[in-house]
């Protein structure tokens, strides 16, 4: 008997197989969609071991401290961002000298405030570096 050429007879069969798994339903979900809810749920889990609530908390005050907190890691990220460009040009010599000191203090201003503001709320340093999951800690 002439055995089948690839694409033909005994090849697809396996393909099929492969790929009805992929798409198979177990109480209407596929596999993949339950493969992705197994990775939620470890993940809520990750996160209420390290302490931190797996829902939200509709308590004003917390709501607040949450806010201020991504507030706070916005203008801490985009700080370190332009204390970095003013490294950049004051290394390459296109900021004079009176640029580079208002720059600086400007700078340190900033992050004098940030500080005061995550005392004055109770935060620490490490809660405005965010967690994005997967990519790690933002800073």
């Amino acid at each position: 008997m002439p055995r089948a050429r690839p694409g033909e007879g005994g090849t697809r069969a396996p393909r099929k197989k492969a790929a009805s798994l992929r798409e198979r339903t177990v109480g209407g979900l596929t596999v993949a969609e339950i493969g992705e809810l197994e990775l939620l749920r470890s993940e809520i889990e990750r996160s209420s071991r390290r302490g931190e609530p797996a829902r939200w908390d509709a308590n004003p005050e917390d709501v607040q401290r949450s806010v201020l907190r991504l507030v706070l890691t916005l203008v801490e990220f985009i700080r370190r961002l332009l204390e970095r460009q003013a490294i950049r040009r004051m290394e390459a010599g296109t900021l004079t000298d009176s640029e580079t000191e208002d720059i600086g203090r400007a700078l340190m201003l900033l992050e004098a405030t940030v500080r005061d503001l995550t005392e004055k709320f109770g935060l620490q340093a490490e809660d405005l570096n965010l967690d994005l999951g997967p990519l790690g800690k933002m800073m």
